[in-house]
């Protein structure tokens, strides 16, 4: 598998695919008003670094990270194709988030995601890569279908 992550627009013509997945597994089965999600155009802005995750040029997962204030950062989008998954993708999507914003001279990297069955393997993935549950932060509230995690890098 020749596997890279490069960061790209998040408006790619070949992305779309990642889109619906990721929409798809949002809605599943999260209330409307606990969907945090951005959207490729939401993604698009310049507090928001967006990377794309290919094998052999064939986009098979996406994640990013919002600023939030000069020290911490939200991972947002984060999502590999289900197809995919098994392989330590996931794991080596969250990594390069996690270097990334580092390098950017984040000091902590915060994220929200759900309380229902379809997020336990990623709340697993976040608390194996050392984030802890938190309080909700930037404008999130006590949202009861949301665990809010974070890690001081």
């Amino acid at each position: 598998m020749s596997v890279t992550i490069t960061e790209e627009s998040p408006t790619g013509a070949d992305l779309k695919l990642l889109f619906e997945r990721h929409t798809a597994d949002m809605h599943a089965d999260t209330p409307p008003e606990s969907i945090h999600m951005m959207d490729s155009a939401e993604l698009a802005i310049p507090e928001v670094r967006f990377f794309v995750m290919r094998d052999v040029g064939m986009p098979v997962g996406m994640g990013a990270f919002k600023r939030i204030d000069d020290e911490h950062a939200e991972i947002k989008s984060m999502h590999v194709l289900t197809e995919m998954r098994g392989r330590g993708l996931s794991r080596r999507m969250l990594d390069h988030l996690v270097d990334e914003a580092r390098v950017m001279g984040y000091r902590r990297l915060s994220l929200e995601t759900g309380v229902q069955p379809t997020f336990i393997a990623a709340r697993a993935l976040y608390a194996k890569a050392g984030f802890t549950e938190c309080p909700p932060f930037e404008g999130y509230w006590d949202d009861p279908n949301s665990v809010f995690m974070t890690k001081v890098l």
